[in-house]
């Protein structure tokens, strides 16, 4: 009895995987409109570029490239998800259509996150090894976000009030 429960389930399982590879998601990335980019917005010099789009870009802005891992279920659900939150976080790709504000505290909050090692996420850094930020670089991203957090800063301060 219980051999034939175990079956079912078995069964059961196999067909449930092989169901929802019918359901892929969307891998198609937004248009970038490069006015509206983070590098268009900020002052980013090339050292800082090439380490937002090595360890940043594939979750937080519209230049993602998915694995071949992502048409497999519920693997791509699982990537699609973290991308979707990745963007809703901080977007580099429309990071110019921010108000000022969150400009300034979203550069903050990404120096926190990769001095607290938060970003790239731990599980994204299991495939993507190249993706992770040693010390020196950390310390490149932060002294810049810091500068551009107190220029922003300054541009805020001299915004006139409605």
């Amino acid at each position: 009895m219980m051999k034939n429960i175990l079956k079912v389930v078995a069964i059961l399982v196999v067909v449930t995987l092989i169901v929802i590879q019918f359901f892929r998601i969307d891998t198609t990335n937004p248009g970038v409109n490069t006015t509206e980019t983070l590098e268009n917005v900020l002052n980013v010099p090339e050292t800082v570029r090439t380490i937002l789009d090595r360890s940043c870009a594939d979750c937080h802005s519209h230049k993602t490239t998915y694995p071949c891992y992502a048409d497999v279920q519920p693997m791509g659900w699982f990537l699609k998800n973290h991308i979707d939150e990745g963007r809703r976080k901080i977007n580099l790709s429309v990071f110019g259509t921010y108000p000022l504000k969150k400009q300034a505290r979203k550069i903050e909050e990404m120096c926190e996150q990769v001095e607290k090692k938060e970003m790239p996420l731990p599980s994204y850094l299991w495939i993507h090894r190249e993706a992770a930020l040693n010390t020196d670089e950390i310390k490149l991203l932060c002294d810049w976000a810091t500068g551009e957090k107190e220029r922003l800063d300054a541009q805020i301060a001299t915004e006139p009030t409605n």
